[in-house]
């Protein structure tokens, strides 16, 4: 059946912006838990289209193939009600030591016995999702395995191939199904390529060659928010001429009030959106990328992220820029005339709102990183065992007495419990910080003012 679907040729389906009012859920294993891509890209949504309101819901669950995402539809994805739900699997399905084993080493007939078993459980995925035509399923192909870094550290050669081949019959179901896809593998390995050629130990995942950073958290959530037709809409786009007192543009904000003299111009300003605001701290266990190293090597700024002041008749000089009294720096009438990006200019008060919004999502993500060591102990401890959801004595002995053999089990334990006995207050909290969220993101009118220094 595998052959089949590769076999076929299919016209391939972007996904479409999310719109008010919808309730996204990514399911997928250890990095999409880790939640920081997810993050993300709701953060965009949040500060670029502040009165839609949208809910994205982390469905990660660390060590996941493809068979235990279908496991988890009915208890753990399903009940969020989604009517968006993307599904990203291969990493793990695509096996790790059977690379580096001397005595069975791999064969192409081993790596088609690996993808088909994974197709068999897509397909019930497939299968499952189609008596949900409430939903709009989305597949996203890994981030890959980075085989070609210099680094130390396992390196199972040949497992990218395999993830490659699981990503073929991924873009092709997707299609078949008339469902959109987003590939993430193939765009990060031409990054990782391409940064190698001048600088060998680049990658954008991490020391496990697997795992990325938040750097490559922010690569992955770049590719998925352009997949999605949205490079290209600024923050806001406007021009004023100071000679003539008009306001010659204005891009997704409204300007007014124009005034100016010889030495001074100022109106009033109020942008439809906010500035992106970027995290410059390592946020990801054993990787010390941050989020602006992705700058480097994606155009997110010039994507995603202009909110472009031009001044045109405006008097030969150097001029002081402030926004609502706050000065931001000093700026040629050349420099005016070309167009300054009040984006990333950190000390404006538009970004700090937006900073504090970024604070309020972090928050709000990290209680949900309990809920995912919950159903981590689900599926991944209790699951096997015939005590899904048991909440009996026999459940919480098992546990004990697992608890010290069990590293994993041990690490999650605590917020399993938390969870287990505060569900219901833990979601309320997440809730009040996304309904903060959507009050502290709404654009406020700011007055803006050029003079010009002696």
């Amino acid at each position: 059946m595998l052959a089949a679907v590769l076999g076929s040729s299919y016209s391939q389906h972007q996904p479409r912006p999310f719109q008010k009012g919808d309730r996204i859920v990514f399911a997928g294993n250890s990095i999409t838990e880790a939640g920081f891509y997810l993050s993300y890209i709701w953060l965009y949504y949040m500060v670029h289209y502040p009165n839609s309101r949208i809910e994205v819901i982390n469905g990660g669950v660390g060590g996941d193939v493809a068979e235990q995402i279908y496991r988890r539809l009915d208890g753990d994805l399903l009940p969020n009600k989604p009517s968006k739900l993307i599904v990203s699997f291969g990493m793990n399905d695509s096996k790790y030591f059977e690379y580096n084993d001397k005595e069975h080493p791999m064969t192409e007939e081993k790596r088609a016995a690996i993808v088909e078993t994974s197709y068999k459980s897509f397909q019930k995925i497939e299968d499952k999702l189609n008596k949900h035509p409430e939903i709009s399923p989305i597949i996203m192909a890994s981030s890959p395995y980075d085989e070609t870094v210099q680094q130390k550290g396992d390196d199972f050669k040949g497992k990218a191939i395999t993830m490659s081949r699981i990503v073929d019959f991924q873009k092709k179901a997707a299609a078949k199904q008339n469902w959109a896809f987003v590939d993430l593998f193939h765009p990060m390995t031409a990054i990782n390529e391409k940064q190698q050629k001048k600088e060998p130990s680049y990658t954008s995942t991490g020391p496990d060659r697997i795992h990325p950073g938040s750097a490559g958290h922010f690569i992955m959530a770049y590719i998925f928010l352009k997949s999605q037709g949205l490079a290209g809409n600024p923050v806001a786009d406007f021009t004023v001429n100071a000679k003539n007192k008009k306001v010659i543009k204005a891009e997704n904000c409204t300007v007014s009030n124009l005034q100016s003299t010889g030495q001074t111009l100022s109106f009033d300003y109020l942008a439809k959106s906010l500035p992106f605001p970027y995290d410059t701290v390592a946020r990801a266990w054993g990787n010390d990328q941050v989020q602006t190293d992705a700058l480097k090597v994606i155009p997110f700024v010039r994507d995603f992220d202009q909110e472009i002041l031009s001044v045109k008749g405006i008097a030969s000089g150097k001029y002081i820029l402030k926004v609502d009294e706050v000065p931001l720096g000093t700026y040629s009438s050349d420099d005016l005339n070309k167009g300054i990006n009040l984006a990333m200019i950190k000390s404006a008060p538009a970004y700090r709102q937006a900073l504090q919004i970024m604070d309020l999502n972090s928050t709000r993500k990290n209680i949900e990183a309990k809920f995912r060591n919950y159903y981590w102990v689900q599926y991944d401890f209790l699951y096997d065992k015939g005590l899904l959801f048991n909440t009996t004595k026999a459940a919480e002995d098992t546990i004990q007495n697992n608890l010290e053999k069990n590293g994993w089990l041990k690490a999650k334990y605590d917020d399993y419990e938390l969870v287990k006995n505060s569900s219901d207050s833990l979601k309320a909290e997440m809730k009040a910080l996304v309904d903060k969220i959507y009050t502290v993101n709404q654009p406020k009118n700011r007055h803006i003012e050029l003079t010009r220094q002696s």
